[in-house]
């Protein structure tokens, strides 16, 4: 025993009580996700069948899928071009464009989400606007529909896609941009060829941000799709809810985080997880 307790970092000792906390929180409730996906109502596969067998289902997560892929490509584009303009601009400016962008995670989800509800309603800002400058005769529809819940998850994901980004491009050598303009390479060139490469780390690392968070999205396609775009998150909810069928919830719980851990698996066999992350590539 004492041989043993010699082998012991003390370090593990100070850790110890934090890990066993991270396991019952949550370790804990995705075996418990597991395990009622398989057990509730009864022993077996029989919610997993359901996915396969209900054309209801099958609509849900190709919706939720086909919303989060939108969403992402949206929101890192925007967010690569974001990023490279606080990168490149004056101090000043970026401290601005920085500050504005850490004030907007103090927003609810909810405030950011009524408000696009007041800008894009039929009687919205938007609907006025273009109605009174004579650009259409009747009010386009905004909400209750795809158009207006991308629009509400696209602007609520930007700054999850500038973040990752921004550190990526800011921890660049400049120089090497510079070497290959001085070697006559132009700028479209050097971007393409050079800086476009040397930020992907950070570039896959927004994208695997904004999508696994855009799965989860539950109040806005709520509010802005207005019971018309139905995603997982939302079904998941009536199902604890409303119809009490935990095994159906959990079973769609446990797909999406199985999906999520088979997207990064199969991301880390291009690339090491550690440098998508920020840490050092060994």
């Amino acid at each position: 025993m004492q041989a043993f307790t010699r082998h012991i970092h003390p370090g593990w000792l100070i850790i110890a009580p934090l890990m066993l906390m991270v396991i019952a929180l949550y370790l804990g409730p995705i075996l418990n996700i597991l395990w009622l996906s398989v057990t509730d109502p009864e022993p077996g596969l029989s919610n997993y069948a359901k996915l396969a067998e209900s054309d209801a289902l099958i609509r849900i997560v190709w919706t939720t899928v086909r919303i989060c892929i939108i969403t992402t490509m949206f929101s890192v584009t925007l967010g690569y071009s974001i990023a490279y303009a606080m990168v490149h601009c004056h101090q000043r400016q970026k401290n601005y464009m920085l500050t504005l962008l850490l004030v907007s995670f103090w927003i609810s989800i909810l405030v950011r989400t009524f408000s696009w509800l007041m800008l894009l309603g039929r009687k919205g800002l938007v609907n006025g606007t273009l109605e009174n400058i004579g650009l259409i005769a009747e009010p386009i529809a905004f909400m209750r529909n795809e158009l207006g819940v991308l629009i509400g998850m696209v602007h609520y994901m930007i700054p999850y896609a500038v973040l990752p980004l921004l550190v990526s491009m800011q921890s660049l050598d400049t120089r090497v941009m510079d070497a290959s303009r001085n070697l006559g390479a132009s700028s479209t060139q050097t971007f393409w060829r050079i800086y476009l490469p040397l930020t992907l780390p950070g570039l896959v690392a927004s994208t695997l941000l904004v999508f696994i968070l855009s799965l989860g999205f539950y109040v806005t396609p709520a509010v802005l799709g207005g019971g018309k775009v139905l995603m997982v998150a939302e079904y998941i909810s009536v199902q604890l809810l409303v119809t009490l069928k935990w095994g159906t919830a959990a079973m769609l719980a446990a797909i999406m985080l199985t999906g999520v851990l088979a997207m990064l698996w199969i991301m880390s066999r291009f690339m090491k997880l550690s440098t998508v992350f920020g840490g050092a590539a060994r």
